[in-house]
């Protein structure tokens, strides 16, 4: 017998550094199809708490509850599920969709002990990885550890998933997790990573009936980009194609409710273009700029890195 097609509404989802960009456009999505939303970060931009306040009613439905959150810290995910389980009862999305664009306070050309980083040399971890990286691979293992083995008994208990009973997982890689870009290993090689962990857990829709998916989003119009001058000189804003938060959170929803979108898909998603990315022999993203997937001036941010490297005061900190 076929799995029941998957809808969003009345269900719960737990959303990750949803308090700005594509994971709160992500949340109002859900929201307006009916779907609960425990909204998790640091802390909300005000159009956030705009959201969080029209939907935070008790006697209605769907709600958004916002749990203050930091998710290098495994103690604050752990907290952030039982939000969900103590408000909801359970959930049955996550979208672990927090993630930093190589800053310079955690940046592979800004080396722990030079000024403007925030990694400690004796920290033994670069910070973007914990967030990009181990936050949502934990927080994957973490939500499969509740469906598959749910506390409570009785009438208070949860439902095991199964097939018939389907979860959903999407996360935020990018196309840069297939496409190199020389300013910015360290997140490079967090969306790599994701996208390679997404592709390994593809069976577990068929046998578990847990989905686990991403969008690869191109260049994208949200605060990573907006809030940095130092990122938008790679921009031509005359001729580059940005990708709108809108378009990501839409692609995200066919990953969550799309037959098409099966556990491991990768989909790429550029300014008004989606595409399935394949694991072995893909052509790559369009390289037209209008397309939304590379940027004009990206030599000028390569000619950035160029410079930091010829100074003593970056690079000659280390003491071997």
């Amino acid at each position: 017998m076929s799995a029941p097609r998957f809808s969003v509404f009345g269900k719960t989802a737990v959303i990750t550094g949803a308090g700005s960009g594509i994971n709160l456009e992500f949340a109002r999505i859900l929201l307006s199809k009916g779907c609960n939303v425990v909204l998790a970060d640091l802390s909300l931009r005000p159009e956030a708490q705009d959201l969080v306040n029209r939907f935070q009613a008790t006697n209605k439905s769907p709600r958004a509850v916002f749990v203050q959150t930091d998710v290098t810290s495994w103690s604050d995910l752990s907290r952030m599920f039982e939000t969900a389980l103590a408000n909801f009862g359970g959930f049955d999305i996550v979208c672990p969709g927090a993630g930093v664009y190589e800053p310079h306070w955690s940046s592979f050309w800004h080396p722990p002990g030079s000024a403007e980083s925030k990694d400690m040399t004796d920290a033994d971890r670069y910070k973007l990885l914990d967030i990009n990286l181990t936050h949502p691979i934990r927080a994957t293992q973490m939500a499969m550890e509740h469906w598959l083995y749910p506390r409570g008994k009785g009438d208070s208990a949860q439902t095991k998933v199964s097939p018939a009973n389907p979860k959903r997982v999407v996360h935020i890689a990018s196309v840069a997790g297939y496409m190199p870009v020389f300013r910015a290993p360290l997140y490079g090689a967090s969306k790599f990573g994701i996208t390679g962990f997404v592709r390994c857990l593809a069976p577990l829709e068929s046998s578990a009936g847990i989905r686990v998916n991403a969008v690869a989003p191109g260049v994208v119009r949200t605060p990573l980009w907006t809030d940095h001058p130092e990122k938008l000189l790679n921009v031509d804003e005359s001729q580059d194609g940005w990708v709108t938060p809108e378009e990501v959170a839409e692609a995200m929803l066919a990953c969550v409710e799309s037959d098409e979108h099966i556990g491991g898909t990768i989909l790429e998603v550029g300014k008004g273009n989606t595409r399935q990315v394949s694991a072995v022999n893909d052509p790559g993203p369009d390289r037209n700029p209008e397309k939304g997937f590379i940027t004009s001036n990206a030599d000028k941010g390569d000619e950035m890195v160029w410079g930091w490297l010829k100074e003593e005061k970056i690079w000659g900190k280390s003491k071997l």
